[in-house]
């Protein structure tokens, strides 16, 4: 039977609700709807977030919330109503030989579970504007014969270098995202600083938020009043007078740019960060002083198997090592 446009008859008008697949298990909402509906804009997904339109189960959703299989999601009327996303076949041409040679040469670790990457200094993890070349858009070239396409679990920043975890499975990256939301996986990451910290070692209890009327959408800034809690500890392991220091920093949450705008509000920003050091952050005498020195350099969490414990450690890139060099830091003992 027809239905009339008076009704809201038409199917786009309709709520609507889609299962959670198999092969979604442990994927964020933002990035489901970005599957799903390649259309809907980021504003537009945040809209209907905010004002409760959208919802996992019956129940109230975010976009960093996770996804599991046989869940049902709300479709709130307006979101087209496109078909369901075609799985990706291992056969599907999707990188090219030299990405996934790039790719493949990140690889510092593999078992049937998990993908450990030491990514290098200015490659994205996710596309966005303007940005064509990602990890997340070359993942196709780490099957290595499974039938699953790997999965991004969290990320770095574009210019910050080192580890980085990609699950295998559905189920892997399910466990590996309540590692991180539970706060059971320990970031270990070295940066170069100017200048030095107040003390030798300590934390760093300042909340964060966006900058309201920001024109980079991820422009954080302390916040004491609206902020989200963010906690970090830090530890000098080596310095250069007044100059410049080399820093272990442990992240224990994990707000955007939460060590970038930490060190900064310490009076020490990390070498090369102009976003929240300004020419603060440079030091002329430093050949690479216009890159990023920041380096996830360990990390350590339950493996996703479920049967002991998964660490990893990745060498920093060469200009990091240049400048640790040049200073004449020593690494020793972390």
């Amino acid at each position: 039977m027809s239905q009339s446009p008076a009704t809201g008859g038409s199917r786009q008008t309709q709520v609507q609700t889609r299962a959670v697949t198999d092969d979604e298990a442990g994927m964020r909402l933002d990035r489901w709807f970005q599957r799903h509906f390649p259309e809907l804009s980021h504003g537009a997904l945040q809209k209907l977030l905010r004002t409760g339109q959208v919802r996992i189960d019956g129940k109230r959703a975010e976009g960093k919330d996770r996804v599991d299989p046989g869940q049902s999601v709300r479709l709130p009327p307006g979101v087209t109503n496109s078909p369901p996303p075609k799985p990706r076949t291992a056969a599907t041409p999707t990188v090219s030989d030299r990405d996934a040679a790039e790719i493949q040469r990140m690889v510092i670790y593999r078992d049937d579970h998990v993908i450990v990457l030491n990514k290098p200094p200015g490659l994205a993890v996710q596309g966005g504007s303007g940005t064509e070349k990602h990890i997340d858009g070359m993942l196709d070239a780490l099957r290595f014969g499974f039938e699953q396409r790997p999965r991004l679990v969290h990320r770095l920043d574009k210019d910050t270098s080192g580890l980085l975890l990609i699950a295998r499975t559905g189920q892997a990256a399910k466990r590996l995202a309540e590692s991180f939301r539970d706060r059971e996986t320990e970031k270990l990451y070295w940066a170069i600083v100017v200048g030095v910290p107040p003390k030798k070692e300590g934390a760093i209890n300042l909340p964060l938020a966006k900058r309201p009327g920001a024109f980079d959408r991820e422009l954080m800034q302390v916040d004491e009043e609206n902020g989200q809690k963010a906690l970090t500890h830090f530890r000098e392991i080596d310095r250069a007078g007044q100059r410049a220091a080399l820093l272990a920093l442990w992240p224990r949450t994990g707000r955007t740019h939460q060590l970038r705008v930490h060190c900064a509000a310490i009076g020490c920003p990390i070498l090369g960060d102009r976003k929240y050091g300004g020419e603060e952050a440079l030091l002329a005498a430093v050949a690479d002083s216009r890159r990023l020195h920041l380096h996830a350099r360990r990390l350590s969490l339950p493996h996703p198997s479920g049967k002991g414990e998964l660490k990893a450690v990745a060498e920093p890139p060469p200009h990091f090592r240049r400048t640790v060099e040049a200073f004449g830091f020593s690494t020793d003992g972390v």
